[in-house]
C-alpha cells in the first residue's frame, strides 16, 4: 500500500479550505443564523449593538473598499483561511515535540565511573 506524505495531505486540506472560502461561500444561505433568528422571533433584535471591530477591513464577511460583492466576500474568506493556516502552523511548530539533544561524546558527566 502506497502512503501519502503529510505535506500532500496538508496541501490538499489548504486547497479545499481556500476553494470553500473563496468560491463556495458565495452560495451560503443568506438567512439569519440561529441567534439572529431567535432575536427576531422573540422581539429583541432591536437591542443589537455594533461591535468594536465594525470598521475593520473584513467586518461583515466582506472586504472593505471592494465593490464587487462576490469578490469582496471571497477575498475576505481566503484571507481569513490564510491567516488561520499561518497561525495554526506557527502554533504547531512552537508546541511540537522535539527530539532530545544527543549528549556530546566527550562530555565527562555522561561517562560511567571507572572502578
Amino acid at each position: 500500500m502506497k502512503t501519502v506524505s503529510t505535506r500532500w495531505v496538508v496541501a490538499g486540506v489548504a486547497v479545499v479550505a481556500l476553494v470553500l472560502a473563496g468560491v463556495i461561500s458565495f452560495y451560503a444561505s443568506a438567512d439569519p443564523d440561529g441567534l439572529t433568528k431567535v432575536s427576531q422571533d422573540k422581539g429583541f433584535a432591536h437591542t443589537e449593538t455594533d461591535h468594536g471591530a465594525k470598521d475593520s477591513p473584513f467586518a461583515g464577511y466582506a472586504t472593505k473598499d471592494v465593490d464587487n460583492e462576490r469578490l469582496s466576500g471571497g477575498l475576505a474568506g481566503v484571507i481569513g483561511v490564510v491567516v488561520v493556516l499561518v497561525l495554526g502552523t506557527g502554533l504547531v511548530y512552537v508546541v511540537r515535540r522535539r527530539k532530545p539533544a544527543e549528549p556530546a561524546a566527550n562530555d565527562e558527566r555522561d561517562r560511567e565511573p571507572v572502578s
